[in-house]
């Protein structure tokens, strides 16, 4: 379909606790396909529907080559103690700190057909579906930042030329 606008700090979609896809029709096949396109750019890892200003649960990957997406999609598990993780976000762009995560993942969910999806893993797809799972719960990556990062973060954000 086309690729999105990524929205930026201080969007308001991007604090709103996404709402479950209750049916599967056209605007969201739109959606994944938008989602799809969107996460194919070069660099991209992830991209969650409140950063293309849609809040629902659905998110888009692109780990080292294997893309897809998820519908309403639930971390479910997550295995070891937390890692500084460096990590960055397209909605906080240029930005690039240690957040906390778990260093293996499993998010399940559904596709266009309503038939079940999983994912698992550990390395960049564990640290995506913890960030992408953020986004649909209305938060970014700066929120697992210890103290002292997030304002050394903040004050970056507020010196960037986006914001």
């Amino acid at each position: 379909m086309s690729i999105r606008e990524i929205r930026v700090f201080g969007d308001p979609v991007l604090r709103t606790v996404c709402t479950p896809i209750d049916q599967i029709d056209d605007g969201v096949r739109a959606l994944v396909a938008d989602l799809i396109d969107t996460v194919e750019v070069p660099g991209r890892a992830g991209v969650a529907a409140p950063q293309i200003g849609v809040a629902v649960r659905a998110f888009s990957y692109n780990i080292d080559g294997d893309i897809g997406y998820v519908l309403n999609p639930v971390l479910t598990e997550v295995r070891g103690e937390p890692v500084p993780t460096g990590e960055g976000c397209l909605s906080v762009p240029g930005l690039w700190h240690d957040a906390l995560r778990h260093p293996w993942a499993r998010v399940e969910g559904i596709d266009l057909d309503g038939e079940p999806v999983v994912l698992e893993g550990d390395g960049l797809l564990a640290q995506a579906l913890q960030h992408e799972t953020d986004h649909l719960d209305g938060k970014l990556y700066l929120t697992r930042l210890d103290a002292e990062t997030r304002k050394r973060a903040m004050r970056e954000v507020r010196e960037s030329s986006w914001f």
